[in-house]
């Protein structure tokens, strides 16, 4: 009698203890948050990885049929992109932009300046920078294939709603790496939406200037095209 007493005062709660945590999970998880209740389950989010990659393989087509004109591929077309909207921009600033080899932003450069879209010049704080501008074709290359682009993001806007580009822009922004976030927004922001960089129309950035402060963008080298 004394033994089954004793047992029935272990399991009994003891108020002055409070509420006891819900027992462990057999498997060695912890109980679910209830906080996350209301948080859909995304699982692999197989829906938004097929979406981006339709999305950016019809994106990138527009330009491409112009390029293969020219003989240029997706690496010429981002290195005129953006040599177009900051110019002055140099080649340690644009290889952290585009994370390719040292090797192959020569190839391509070499080739868009023998063929007249890209000039390069000395520095003026340091003449061992090479700063880089799109020449007048140049510029009308980049501007031709920014407008082709730009008119599929225009469309794919109106039927979204006016309200989509907000969410899209922060939906995007977070899929970049979040260190490197503060560089994007300051690149972004160097030369003016629906400024001509290449013409005048926005400062020269000159060297270090078209990622501020930021940390620098580089990482390992990725391959040019894709």
């Amino acid at each position: 009698m004394d033994r089954t007493a004793n047992r029935a005062a272990r399991t009994r709660p003891n108020p002055a203890e409070g509420p006891r945590a819900a027992p462990a999970d057999p498997a060695g998880e912890a109980p679910p948050d209830p906080a996350n209740e209301d948080l859909p389950e995304v699982g692999h989010a197989y829906d938004l990885i097929e979406l981006l990659f339709f999305a950016y393989r019809d994106f990138v087509s527009d330009p491409d049929r112009i390029l293969a004109e020219y003989g240029f591929g997706r690496a010429h077309h981002r290195v005129l992109h953006f040599v177009e909207r900051n110019p002055g921009l140099t080649i340690a600033e644009l290889l952290d932009i585009l994370r390719i080899t040292k090797q192959s932003l020569n190839r391509v450069l070499k080739e868009l300046i023998e063929s007249g879209y890209i000039a390069q010049r000395a520095g003026t704080s340091d003449r061992r920078h090479r700063l880089l501008t799109c020449t007048p074709k140049g510029h009308r290359l980049a501007a031709d294939l920014a407008r082709l682009q730009g008119e599929r993001v225009r469309r794919a806007l109106a039927e979204a709603g006016p309200a989509a580009r907000g969410p899209a822009s922060r939906f995007l922004l977070a899929m970049i790496d979040a260190g490197d976030r503060p560089a994007v927004r300051r690149l972004i922001a160097a030369a003016p939406d629906g400024a001509a960089a290449g013409s005048g129309a926005a400062p020269a950035l000159g060297a270090g200037a078209a990622l501020g402060a930021a940390p620098a963008l580089g990482a390992a080298p990725a391959p040019e095209e894709g």
